[in-house]
């Protein structure tokens, strides 16, 4: 059986976090929450339904991913498959063995859960998203002949390759340049439909105008960067 380790990234998710780890399948070895400066009970939260708490006190994203990362690293033994899911219960985390399912049956080494339209909440996704997603795909396509629709947070990766793509983005871009890097090392990837319903509380990145500019940037900056070298 695959050794499965889930990484999740929160910042004051105290109303959901508790969903998210308690719903996530028994076959997950371990649930690393990387608390990334919550004022809530978050933490409290997170442990009473049996994850691992680590802080990472330096705000962003990618930030709280490395930190989930150098904490497995520590450990004496690697597992097979990682998996980042959001703390914000948008996903659904029972549908973690069908992101999984690639891996295991088909040696893929990456694979993104697709939010597509027809199994998404009404409202669930913002203009900035939607927009912001179709963008970037476009552009890989454009750029790189990638298959990619959807930059989706829920997403399974053997460790091994994630540890190869040797990630750097530490705020808005952590998502595309994985995907980016993917492409670049030659990884077999594919996608995955999954449902997606409306976030419990507001969204740091989509949900403010200064998050959802400076993540455009950040993933534009990643794509124009790949696309030039």
């Amino acid at each position: 059986m695959a050794d499965i380790k889930v990484i999740i990234p929160a910042v004051n998710e105290a109303d959901s976090i508790g969903k998210v780890v308690s719903e996530l399948p028994q076959s997950v070895s371990e649930i690393i929450v990387v608390d990334n400066g919550s004022t809530d009970n978050t933490v409290i939260n997170a442990e009473k339904a049996g994850a691992t708490v680590i802080t990472e006190n330096q705000r962003g994203y990618g930030f709280a991913c490395l930190k989930g990362m150098d904490y497995i690293a520590e450990q004496s033994k690697s597992p097979d498959i990682i998996v980042f899911i959001d703390g914000d219960y948008s996903d659904y985390p029972e549908e973690l063995d069908k992101v999984v399912a690639p891996i295991l049956n088909e040696n893929m080494d990456l694979v993104i859960g697709a939010r597509k339209r027809e199994l998404r909440e009404p409202g669930s996704m913002t203009f900035p998203q939607i927009f912001g997603n179709e963008l970037a795909t476009s552009l890989m396509r454009l750029f790189f002949g990638a298959k990619f629709t959807d930059l989706g947070p829920f997403r399974a990766i053997k460790y091994e390759k994630l540890k190869a793509l040797q990630m750097q983005d530490k705020t808005y871009g952590w998502t595309v340049e994985m995907q980016l890097k993917a492409l670049r090392k030659k990884l077999r990837y594919t996608e995955v439909p999954v449902r997606y319903k409306k976030r419990i509380g507001v969204s740091k990145v989509s949900g403010t105008i200064k998050g959802a500019i400076f993540a455009g940037i950040k993933i534009l900056g990643w794509i124009f960067k790949y696309s030039i070298k």
